[in-house]
C-alpha cells in the first residue's frame, strides 16, 4: 500500500479515537499498535507497549519535566508569583497601561518558574485581574493583556515543551533555551507595544498609577528577593554553565519549597495538593510522550515522511510556502489542543519534512513552540481564553477574545518576523557555536 495511505489511516484512526475522548496519549498507542500490527504482525507491535513506555521513562533528560512542575507548584503555594507581579508594577505601573505592562512583566517571570501557559494564565489572572478592574481598566484590555500574556510561560526558558521537543527531535535542551532568549524578548517587546497602541487610542482603557519613589521600589524588591533568587539560581546556573538543566531544575524545585516552608504556606493540605498536581501532570505528559513514541515507530516503518518530503519537493513548492501552509494548521491545533499534544500528535511526519526542505532543527523548535503557543489565543476556541473566563466568571467570553485581539497581532507580527529571518533565533546559538549545521 501507499506509504501515505497507510499513515493517513492510522491518522484518522487516531483522531476518531480522540473524538470519542479516548486519552490522547492512550490513542497515539493504540493507533501505532494497530498499524504497526497489520504491517509487521500484533507480536512485535505488542512489545512496543515495553520498550517504547520504558525508554520513556528511563530517559534522564525528561527526568527535568517532573521538578519544573514541582518547582511552579511550590512557587504558585508560596506567593512568588504575586512577588514578581508587584516588582513588575513597582518598575512601570506609572506608566499609562502599567497594570498590563506589569502583567506582561509578570506572565514572563512566572513562565520562567513554571513552564506552563495555562498555570501561567490562571494564577495571574486571579493575581493581576482584581488589581487592573479596580483601578479603572477596562475589562478587554484587562483580560486580553493577561490570556496573552500567559502564552509567554512556555517560550520564556526554562520550558517544559522545549524539554520534550528536544527529547523527540534528538537536539540538546541547553541550544533550544539559548534560542528561545532573543525570540521571547522580541515578544514581550511587542506585547508591550500592543499595550501602548491600545492605550493611545484608548486612553480611559489604561490609566496611569501612582508613581513609587526608589526607595519604595527598593522596598517592594527586598520583599520580592525570593523570587528574584529564584530565577537568577536557575536561569543563571543554566545559561553560567554552573548547572546542568537537571540540576537547575532540582535546585529550582528545592528552593521553592524551602520559600513554601519559610513563608509557613505549606501544610498538610497544601503539602498534597502540589504533590497531586505535580504527580498528575507528570503522568499525562509521560502517557503522551508514550504514546507518541509508539505512533511514531509505526509513521516511521510506513515511510511516509520520506514520502511526504519527496511528494512536497515533486510539487515544487517555495519552503516559505510549506511553512506558511503548516503555520495555518498550527494555529487551528493550537486552539484545540494543549501544546504538548498539538506538538507531539504531528512530530513524526511534519519534522522531517521541515528539516527535508533545510530547515534547521532549532530554528522549527522555537517556531513551533511559538505558533502552537499563540493558537492558545485563536478563535474560536483558544484554550487560555477559557482559562481565564474559568477564572473570571463576570466577564463576558466576548470580551475576553476582543481583549486579546491587539496581541494576537501583535503575535501574528513576531511570528512572521522570526519565520523570514532566522538568524534571529540562530544568532545566539551560533555565537555559542551551538548550531546543529543546518539552514
Amino acid at each position: 500500500m501507499d506509504p501515505i495511505l497507510v499513515a493517513s489511516l492510522g491518522l484518522i484512526g487516531m483522531f476518531v479515537l480522540i473524538v470519542l475522548h479516548i486519552p490522547i496519549g492512550i490513542a497515539m498507542a493504540v493507533a501505532g499498535f494497530v498499524g504497526f500490527g497489520i504491517l509487521n504482525g500484533f507480536g512485535p507491535a505488542a512489545t512496543l507497549f515495553a520498550t517504547e513506555p520504558v525508554g520513556v521513562i528511563a530517559n534522564l533528560d525528561l527526568a527535568v519535566i517532573p521538578l519544573f512542575l514541582l518547582m511552579g507548584s511550590f512557587a504558585g503555594v508560596s506567593g512568588l508569583s504575586a512577588d514578581i507581579y508587584r516588582l513588575a508594577y513597582a518598575l512601570i505601573g506609572h506608566r499609562k497601561g502599567g497594570l498590563a505592562l506589569a502583567t506582561i512583566g509578570g506572565c514572563a517571570g512566572f513562565g520562567a518558574v513554571c513552564g506552563s501557559s495555562l498555570a501561567t494564565a490562571a494564577t495571574m489572572g486571579r493575581v493581576a485581574l482584581p488589581e487592573m478592574l479596580k483601578r479603572g481598566y477596562s475589562p478587554t484590555l484587562a483580560t486580553g493583556s493577561i490570556a496573552a500574556g500567559g502564552t509567554l510561560g512556555m517560550l520564556i526558558p526554562p520550558s517544559v515543551i522545549m524539554v520534550i521537543y528536544a527529547f523527540l527531535a534528538e537536539q540538546f535542551v541547553i541550544t533550544l533555551f539559548i534560542a528561545a532568549l532573543i525570540p521571547g524578548l522580541i515578544a514581550v517587546l511587542f506585547h508591550f507595544i500592543a499595550i501602548g497602541i491600545v492605550v493611545r487610542v484608548k486612553p480611559e482603557s489604561g490609566p496611569a498609577g501612582d508613581r513609587m519613589g526608589w526607595s519604595e521600589r527598593w522596598v517592594v524588591a527586598r520583599q520580592s528577593w525570593g523570587v528574584i533568587l529564584l530565577l537568577v539560581a536557575v536561569i543563571g546556573g543554566i545559561y553560567g554553565g554552573v548547572f546542568t538543566v537537571a540540576e537547575a531544575a532540582s535546585l529550582g524545585a528545592g528552593l521553592a519549597f524551602i520559600f513554601t516552608v519559610a513563608r509557613r504556606k505549606l501544610n498538610a493540605e497544601s503539602f498534597w495538593l502540589v504533590l497531586r498536581e505535580t504527580a498528575s501532570n507528570t503522568a499525562m505528559i509521560y502517557l503522551i510522550i508514550s504514546g507518541a513514541s509508539i505512533f511514531t515507530y509505526f509513521i516511521t516503518t510506513t515511510k511516509m515522511p520520506d514520502a511526504l518530503v519527496k511528494s512536497i519537493i515533486a510539487m515544487e513548492l517555495s519552503p516559505l510556502v510549506v511553512i506558511g501552509i503548516l503555520m495555518v494548521a498550527f494555529l487551528i491545533l493550537g486552539s484545540i489542543f494543549d501544546t504538548i499534544a498539538a506538538m507531539v500528535i504531528t512530530m513524526p511526519f511534519v519534522y522531517p519534512l521541515v528539516i527535508g526542505i533545510g530547515y534547521d532543527p532549532i530554528w522549527w523548535g522555537i517556531v513551533l513552540v511559538m505558533v502552537i503557543e499563540i493558537g492558545m489565543i485563536t478563535p474560536p476556541i483558544g484554550m487560555n481564553v477559557f482559562v481565564l473566563y474559568g477564572v473570571a466568571k463576570t466577564i463576558p467570553l466576548k470580551t475576553i477574545f476582543t481583549g486579546i485581539v491587539p496581541f494576537l497581532v501583535a503575535d501574528l507580527a513576531r511570528l512572521t518576523i522570526i519565520i523570514l529571518f532566522p538568524i534571529i533565533t540562530l544568532w545566539l546559538p551560533t555565537v555559542l557555536g551551538m548550531t546543529m549545521g543546518q539552514n
